[in-house]
């Protein structure tokens, strides 16, 4: 409990200190006209109220992830507090708030034009096949969690039940993505994020009211409670992706890129965004720490294979009454449907542009849409009834994810290279790209799900890996200085 409480202090001093120096170093100009007001066209282009864009930026990006990754995170023990600090702090809030400005000021382009541009045209191709599959892996997880939690709630969890939900929401995705953003998503989203941010709070409130006893802190110790997941390094650091670096969160961050009038509304509405998500996550990493560790799981009478919708659900019944447990029900399955149909909208978007296509006739939105949603469909039937099936599908997700954050970071990178020279402001995001691209080469190569080198080499690999970043990184900053 201490320990989440010191953390969410550091996060709130993080956006006040390092947010504004991030800021400062990229240089908001409130009297720049952004591309909502110079490219409108009443689809993707629309001025919103600042706190509405908050709103959306926030569910978009939060989904399930600061849930279910903190919840799977915590089984690691007490590290995942100290990830999801310094990562959201000095990684993922720096991210997403260069890729929201960085989309600003290049007329709302989406992640793979931006990477293009800053990296090259043979980065982009790839960029632009990578975040197509992983904006619809994602689209699949977060079809896939709450589906399988009104599966629960309506069917006992039955397949049938399950699939039936899953047709429900991809119909849902299928209209969503096409009506224009402040038709929908700009009059329904903020109020699912108001029922996730009640849902966090009421859950805070309850840990201070209850204090559970007996949950790991700090100063416990550091070392692997769960080995069975693999190893900290690098496990933890792709297990909790959205509540502390997200790559996926780069692709969303343009939309709302579109819709913000001043420059100036890029710290709270992206920086800011991250570090409401990092709470968020420390909340769940403290509940799950409980439900795991404190006892909770037996108070609760849970048995066997507890995937991370199961101790949603049995942690919101049994601490907040049936009132309470509707409303964070409606938080924690609304945000990975929004989330889930805002990426499926950035899929769009991103193939229309390489396509050149004009999104303002509907024929055109339909028929990239109908392509990206049979593709969904088919990744969902992967096992959809078992029940390890969930966390499989997200350690897929995770390293996609985190690769696709490896990518912009690289490209601010490049960007803060140009921005200032003979000043090194792009250690900022130097550090978290060598040490994002050292997670991602460490996990995939050890990982079951990839080359299964044993794990006990994943630190060597790691820092060879980082060293080599680095390496590469001033050996062609130089040769492009000279």
């Amino acid at each position: 409990m201490v320990s989440m409480l010191l953390s969410i202090a550091a996060l709130v001093i993080g956006y006040l200190l390092y947010g504004r120096f991030v800021e400062k170093v990229f240089g908001a100009d409130a009297s720049r006209p952004t591309p909502a007001l110079t490219m409108t066209d009443g689809v993707d282009y629309v001025i919103m109220p600042s706190w509405k864009v908050f709103m959306i930026q926030f569910l978009n990006i939060a989904g399930t992830g600061p849930i279910f990754g903190a919840i799977l995170g915590a089984m690691y023990g007490p590290s995942c507090y100290l990830w999801i600090v310094f990562g959201c702090i000095f990684g993922g809030a720096v991210h997403d708030y260069f890729s929201g400005m960085l989309s600003v000021r290049n007329g709302g382009k989406g992640l793979p034009d931006l990477v293009g541009k800053y990296l090259g045209s043979g980065t982009q191709k790839v960029m632009l096949c990578f975040a197509c599959l992983l904006l619809l892996l994602v689209a699949a997880v977060f079809v896939y969690s709450p589906a399988l939690i009104l599966g629960d709630l309506t069917g006992g969890g039955a397949k049938n039940s399950v699939l039936l939900w899953v047709g429900i929401i991809i119909l849902y995705y299928l209209v969503a993505t096409m009506v224009p953003i402040d038709k929908l998503i700009g009059k329904i989203y903020p109020l699912f994020a108001f029922a996730l941010i009640f849902m966090a709070l009421a859950l805070l409130i309850c840990l201070f009211v209850k204090w559970p006893a007996h949950i790991p802190e700090v100063w416990d110790g550091l070392q692997n409670r769960n080995p069975s997941a693999g190893r900290i390094f690098p496990c933890l650091f792709i297990t909790i992706a959205c509540g502390a670096v997200s790559g996926f969160h780069a692709t969303q961050s343009p939309l709302m890129a579109r819709c913000i009038g001043n420059e100036k509304l890029g710290r709270p509405i992206f920086y800011g965004s991250m570090i409401t998500e990092g709470i968020i996550a420390l909340i769940w990493a403290t509940v799950s720490s409980w439900f795991f560790y404190g006892g909770g799981n037996a108070e609760m009478g849970a048995t066997g294979v507890v995937a991370a919708p199961a101790v949603v659900t049995n942690v919101s019944r049994y601490w907040l009454g049936t009132l309470g447990s509707v409303l964070a029900m409606l938080g924690v399955v609304a945000a990975p449907i929004t989330s889930g149909d805002t990426a499926l909208r950035s899929a769009r978007l991103i193939v229309a542009d390489a396509l050149h296509l004009d999104q303002k006739p509907i024929r055109n939105r339909l028929g990239i849409s109908v392509i990206l949603f049979a593709v969904t469909a088919a990744l969902l039937v992967y096992n959809i009834s078992d029940a390890q099936g969930f966390n499989v599908i997200w350690g897929y997700f995770g390293w996609a994810n985190q690769t696709l954050s490896i990518f912009t970071f690289w490209a601010i990178t490049a960007f803060l290279v140009h921005l200032r020279p003979g000043k090194p402001y792009y250690l900022i995001s130097l550090l978290p790209a060598c040490f994002m691209t050292a997670v991602c080469v460490a996990f995939i190569l050890t990982a079951k799900i990839g080359f299964r080198i044993p794990q006990a080499y994943a630190p060597l690999i790691g820092a060879l890996t980082f060293a080599l970043s680095a390496c590469i990184f001033f050996w062609l900053k130089n040769r492009s200085s000279k």
